[in-house]
């Protein structure tokens, strides 16, 4: 099927950079049902998210799953909510601001000026769409775009799925922007030491626990099977994490959480190393969520409330959610010095009013418009 591009209005004296795109994956637009089920509509038709043939799936989803889930999460949604609204939409667009920020100092390092890359945020799901970051991109000049997927652990069903929504989104443009795609940063240097730093920080504050459970988003089993890396990544990213938290084995565990279906997911289940550990008698255990780079409904709904509550029934003490890198200072410049390292070749000083004049005439002298 043809589609008319969307390209925003161009101009031949527009200087080109090079642009960075930060995708996360989604949250409602609001804490209702109906916001809720209009985001999971589209989240949950995502075939890279639910791996069951769509003749099967559609009827399930539309039938059962957009019928009863909304209302119950748009309760669990309601108990994280802020006067900003969704945390992880809050946390996205300050990563987004501080990221730019970074890279406008580095450029000035380079000799380049502070404005040359120009940062955009989107998410996979719902708004701000990839779409529309896109074209924002386009606006500002951008030929080039490093497409960063806030994922540190590369999945099909997270990383595979934002190049998804980067292809579709390309698919209606005239001019598609030179793309390079950071798969994964599970064992960035920068990106490790900024989890040690987070957790190091909140030690310091609220003292070290007996117990440090590292809690991943889980992935159904089949996915492993098929070749799927991201188990063997969260695994990776925990021993590197522990190693520079000079933690011995018996002070941390991994685990994944956030089941969904009956199928068999990667284990073992936060839940059933919070319950083991809480029948234990353990006085203080930490929880820390290295998966995620921003705290969100897993992370401060599904831990911080669900998973304490499993804790503390369990006969455990105290509990601490470790909060995500979010803003922290070390996980902006390890996110601005990946995005760096990846614009190798791109970062080129643009061409001076002269040139860029210049090319504008000779635009119009083959019979562009003025």
């Amino acid at each position: 099927m043809n589609r008319a591009p969307t390209d925003p209005p161009f101009a031949h004296d527009r200087a080109p950079h090079p642009g960075v795109l930060l995708v996360n994956l989604g949250t409602p637009s609001a804490p209702t049902a109906a916001a809720v089920r209009s985001y999971l509509a589209e989240f949950l038709a995502d075939p890279r998210v639910v791996e069951i043939p769509a003749v099967l799936w559609r009827p399930l989803l539309h039938g059962i799953v957009l019928r009863t889930r909304p209302a119950k999460s748009a309760a669990r949604y309601r108990a994280v909510w802020t006067r900003d609204g969704s945390p992880l939409a809050v946390h996205a667009a300050k990563q987004r601001t501080l990221v730019a920020g970074y890279l406008g100092e580095k450029m000035k390092t380079l000799g380049l000026p502070a404005d040359h890359v120009v940062v955009e945020h989107a998410m996979r799901y719902g708004e701000p769409s990839i779409a529309g970051a896109l074209a924002r991109l386009s606006a500002a000049g951008c030929a080039q775009v490093l497409v960063v997927p806030m994922y540190p652990q590369y999945a099909a069903s997270t990383t595979g799925s934002a190049f998804d929504g980067v292809a579709a989104a390309c698919a209606a443009l005239r001019r598609v922007p030179g793309l390079r795609f950071v798969d994964s940063f599970h064992d960035d240097r920068g990106y490790i030491a900024a989890l040690a730093q987070a957790v190091n920080d909140h030690w310091t504050r609220h003292g070290r626990p007996e117990h440090i459970v590292l809690s991943f988003h889980g992935v159904p089993r089949a996915t492993l099977e098929r070749g799927d890396p991201y188990f063997c990544f969260c695994q990776k990213t925990a021993r590197l994490l522990a190693r520079e938290l000079g933690l011995e084995p018996k002070q941390w565990t991994i685990a994944f959480q956030s089941r969904f279906g009956r199928a068999r997911w990667v284990g073992p289940y936060t839940s059933d190393v919070l319950t083991d550990l809480g029948r234990r008698k353990l006085r203080h255990v930490d929880v820390f969520c290295p998966g995620f780079v921003a705290d969100c409904l897993e992370t401060l709904e599904e831990i911080g409330i669900e998973g304490r509550a499993t804790f503390t029934r369990a006969g455990g003490g105290d509990f601490e959610l470790v909060p995500c890198l979010n803003e922290h200072p070390r996980f902006i410049a390890a996110l601005a010095e990946l995005a760096v390292a990846n614009l190798q070749g791109w970062l080129f000083p643009p061409p001076g009013a002269d040139a860029r004049e210049a090319t504008r005439l000779r635009a119009v002298a083959l019979g562009a418009k003025a």
